[in-house]
């Protein structure tokens, strides 16, 4: 199978392909070079052909495997995978500036290679809290194929909606692929905390008894106890209760982990776990996104966030390629 991935991060496609026993060749467009570096430390066979700019534009004739590329011809992929950047569509970014934002506007970069490629099947994946707005621009763009909007937390113990375009080529047009809801899997963060973390590293831990309102046991006695599982279970919080600041139960779900997110639980949000409250490790992190425990360990824990926070849901991919 020929794999065309755009924007392709730490090659969560490849881990999905890898995973359902399906042979590739496997492209990769992507900039970030520590992500570049975690994909190759799990995937040395991955031929990273650089910026999705400049594909079909500028290209290194001295490099074979890239030669090998470009001298496919149009139709030969049989899969283009891509997310585009969600930055200016996501709901969490002020006065964002949807498609004509610097970053979401790289859509149209896909759409560009979709249309030099050809492939036989195309996924394209976004956040589901764009507007209603773009949201129509980018499905009339896909050739009038709808999305479906799948929730991680169905196959994940993260709270993390996306939405997925997916279409086929059938008799030289587009054509939506069916894909169904996944069946929930019941996964909660209690299932995939790392035991003994805290005692290992006590950097990531704050006291639990800092939660805003008192301790966990006041806190129940005022009656707030939430019996909804399916869903980040909100505890307390720091400060004026950002969402980096929020503290949640690993009886629940996590929040959806962010690239770029502040505050003192950045990037994966604070949990009551074995006394304390605590970002999540690298390697719990790994397990929301259904990664190998160590798929990020080459890098930093900061680069190891960052490049989840921007990845796919691998279980998610895994779901909608059996389709």
């Amino acid at each position: 199978m020929k794999v065309l991935s755009l924007f392709d991060g730490i090659s969560a496609a490849r881990q999905a392909l890898k995973e359902l026993n399906i042979d590739c060749q496997y492209y990769a467009s992507e900039i970030d070079k520590f992500a570049i570096q975690v994909s190759k430390a799990n995937y040395d066979d991955i031929v990273h052909i650089g910026d999705i700019k400049n594909l079909f534009k500028y290209h290194d004739i001295n490099d074979s495997r890239h030669s090998q590329f470009y001298n496919m011809k149009r139709g030969e992929i049989d899969l283009l995978i891509g997310g585009s950047p969600c930055q200016d569509l996501s709901i969490a970014k002020k006065d964002r500036k949807g498609l004509q934002g610097n970053r979401s506007s790289l859509f149209y970069e896909y759409l560009r290679l979709l249309n030099e490629v050809r492939p036989k099947f195309f996924i394209l994946e976004n956040v589901a809290s764009m507007s209603k707005a773009s949201k129509e621009i980018i499905t009339k763009e896909l050739f009038d194929i709808e999305p479906i909007m799948i929730n991680s937390a169905l196959l994940t113990a993260q709270n993390r909606k996306r939405l997925y375009w997916v279409g086929k080529l059938v008799n030289g047009k587009y054509k939506q692929v069916k894909i169904e809801q996944p069946k929930d899997k019941e996964i909660y963060l209690k299932d995939i905390i790392e035991e003994g973390y805290v005692n290992r590293v006590k950097s990531y831990c704050l006291d639990a008894n800092y939660f805003k309102g008192g301790n966990l046991k006041s806190y129940f006695e005022k009656g707030r106890r939430q019996l909804v599982f399916n869903k980040p279970i909100r505890l307390g919080h720091f400060n004026k209760g950002g969402q980096g600041d929020r503290v949640y139960s690993i009886k629940g779900k996590s929040i959806c982990l962010s690239a770029n997110s502040g505050g003192k639980g950045a990037k994966t949000g604070l949990y009551k776990i074995e006394g304390v409250a605590r970002m999540l490790s690298t390697i719990e992190c790994c397990r929301l996104q259904g990664f190998p425990d160590n798929y990020v360990s080459i890098v930093s824990n900061t680069q190891g966030y960052k490049s989840l926070g921007n990845s796919f849901t691998v279980p998610v991919i895994k779901h909608i390629l059996k389709s």
